[in-house]
């Protein structure tokens, strides 16, 4: 191609700073030149661009992005596990990453929730939020009771799990029990008086049946045991109203982080195990938190709360009194279970003394047996009751010894006697 016929290249056009020209835009422009008839030399170096590269676009007929390189996650080892696990554990990012850890996962707990963010979305709908209404240091505490089954040993049961928050701190004691009775929820106050050593102003339930009798526009009517043992530790109860959760969303909240962190994916040994695990979870996982709307942790957010001091009070009795006669078999029937007594009271009328988780049997004003409750159909036997009262085989105890004998003084000297005296009594002489 002659030289007139080619493009002048001496003054090529270049990107100013003003608009700055994409690389993609300076390929296509080359190509264009270069169908023109331009040559790859001087295309080179009015570009300042390497002539392989001018070769390479051209056989590729214009400008293709590079492809990004497949860079490995740190989870790529732990990809399959996460997927399985995460429903298992309600698709809970501090979970996956706390158990990660053990498994040896030495990235950081953002790439877990990066990882687990899609999956959750893909099976949870947006959750609305709510408005938190604040509280004073030690004014008060919510309190509430959420059900999750869970393992224990080879059987899926139901816990009901008791759960005690304190409003400013939000720091939460929590317990499981079998079932809702009253006597758990008054156990429940008992045991977290005792963990965070005081009590709050005002305690907010809801209107569950063992505590609130009728919640009318005017009054609410409480359960009179649960009325008594507000007036014991000196709390205002105060019931929301009825179909307004919203009222305690401090508890509600740590119902929910209760029941999908510490019982995600857990499998227990006994109710005793779970209770432990519930004490340790709380002690170095909850308490320990940076809380998401207070952004403290609780345990020291806790410093500044202001419960009123326990003191030496004894735990509250709360008492319901029946009778019984005791049977032969030293066994007294109570709540379709059986306790033992001593066997020294069979006939007898004994006092049964119902307290919280346990029964005491009274005689004339007398402890003389304590069982913890047992669930029905159970014998309770203390082996002590029982004491003397079998022997052992082949032995025969010997007779009991005359106790009305007049010549058998216990502190008589006997007399001693020459046999000549009795000799004259028989022939008739005077002694």
């Amino acid at each position: 191609m002659a030289a007139t016929e080619r493009e002048d290249l001496s003054s090529p056009v270049t990107p100013t700073v003003e608009a700055p020209v994409l690389k993609e835009q300076v390929v296509d422009e080359i190509m264009a030149r270069l169908r023109t008839g331009a040559s790859i030399r001087g295309l080179a170096a009015a570009y300042g661009v390497d002539r392989k590269t001018i070769r390479a676009w051209r056989e590729r007929g214009g400008y293709q992005p590079r492809r990004p390189r497949a860079r490995r996650s740190i989870l790529a080892p732990h990809a399959a596990w996460l997927t399985a696990r995460a429903p298992e554990v309600d698709y809970n990012a501090a979970v996956l990453y706390r158990e990660l850890c053990q498994r040896g996962y030495t990235g950081s707990a953002q790439q877990v929730l990066r990882f687990v963010r899609p999956l959750r979305e893909a099976v949870r709908p947006q959750r609305a939020a709510t408005v938190r209404y604040e509280t004073a240091p030690g004014q008060q505490a919510q309190v509430d009771f959420g059900q999750r089954h869970v393992w224990v040993g080879e059987q899926y049961v139901a816990a009901h799990l008791f759960v005690f928050t304190l409003g400013y701190s939000r720091r939460l004691y929590v317990t499981a029990f079998a079932h809702q009775r009253l006597e758990a929820v008054l156990d429940g106050h008992e045991q977290a008086f005792q963990h965070f050593g005081g009590i709050p102003e005002q305690i907010v339930l809801d209107n569950a049946r063992p505590v609130v009798l009728h919640h009318g526009r005017d009054a609410i009517v409480w359960h009179p045991a649960y009325a008594d043992f507000a007036a014991y530790y000196g709390f205002r109860p105060w019931a929301h109203w009825p179909y307004r959760p919203q009222t305690k969303g401090k508890v509600e909240s740590s119902i929910k982080y209760v029941k999908h962190n510490a019982l995600a994916g857990k499998r227990f040994g006994s109710w005793t195990h779970l209770n432990a695990w519930l004490a340790e979870w709380t002690a170095t996982v909850a308490d320990c938190r940076v809380h998401g709307t207070t952004h403290e942790v609780p345990q020291a957010r806790f410093a500044r709360e202001q419960l009123r001091p326990l003191g030496a009070r004894p735990p509250y009795a709360r008492e319901r009194v029946r009778q019984r006669i005791v049977p032969a078999d030293a066994l007294v029937a109570i709540g379709g279970s059986r306790y033992s007594v001593p066997v020294r009271y069979v006939g007898a009328t004994v006092t049964i003394r119902e307290l919280l988780g346990c029964y005491e049997i009274l005689h004339q004003g007398t402890v003389i047996a304590r069982h913890a409750r047992r669930g029905r159909h159970q014998v309770a036997v203390e082996p002590e009751h029982f004491a003397g009262l079998l022997r052992p085989p082949g032995l025969t105890p010997p007779p009991t010894p005359p106790r009305y004998d007049p010549d058998y003084p216990a502190s008589a000297d006997v007399a001693v006697r020459d046999l000549a005296i009795y000799a004259a009594i028989a022939e008739g002489e005077p002694t």
